[in-house]
């Protein structure tokens, strides 16, 4: 249990999306939180509820064994809408295991690929439809799981036009891309803490 005074705890759960730029350290400057992450890159959400991957160890043993006040979820970049039968399960698990230790679940909802990029292409998907299908699965995922969202991949949308939010492969986040990303998480979360008190 969390002594008084402590300062309180998030565990992110995640891949590159989540690690590149070190956003967690930013993540942690913003709230002043400890901020532990469980990241590799390309991971799903389904491996952190594997305990036979050296992921899915580590995250099953912090959950069950130690205090966090907040967990972050952010699945694999096209998984909510490539895989979203495996996206909601997931998210479902995960979200219950959290709640059950009297923690908060928070979806990071990320963001479409560039528009233009080579990935995009590659995919043969339209940036705007990618855009919101991600959306509205991260939207939905949250709902069903009475989870905060904070939706990063709505503000990379309204802003990608005007700021350099993505890396050069078009996928990962750039710098700014990766403040922006804690910035919302962290508003999100303090504005949960402020109504909790």
């Amino acid at each position: 249990m969390k002594k008084p005074g402590e300062p309180y705890r998030i565990l992110m759960l995640g891949n590159s999306l989540t690690f590149a730029n070190d956003m967690p350290r930013m993540l942690a400057l913003l709230t002043g939180a400890q901020v532990v992450h469980h990241t590799r890159g390309g991971a799903r959400l389904s491996e952190q509820l594997n305990p036979k991957t050296r992921l899915g160890a580590q995250t099953q043993a912090a959950l069950s064994q130690e205090h966090w006040d907040y967990v972050v979820l952010q699945e694999m970049s096209h998984g909510p809408i490539s895989s979203p039968e495996r996206f909601f399960a997931s998210v479902k698990q995960l979200c219950t295991q959290i709640r059950a230790a009297g923690t908060v679940p928070v979806l990071y909802a990320t963001w479409a690929y560039q528009k233009g990029s080579s990935k995009l292409a590659a995919k043969g998907w339209d940036y705007d439809e990618m855009a919101h299908n991600l959306a509205e699965a991260y939207r939905t995922a949250a709902k069903e799981n009475q989870a905060l969202l904070a939706e990063v991949g709505l503000q990379f949308y309204q802003l990608a036009d005007t700021c350099n939010l993505y890396a050069a492969d078009g996928g990962h986040p750039s710098e700014a891309g990766s403040r922006l990303a804690a910035a919302t998480i962290a508003v999100v979360i303090q504005t949960h803490k402020e109504n909790k008190s």
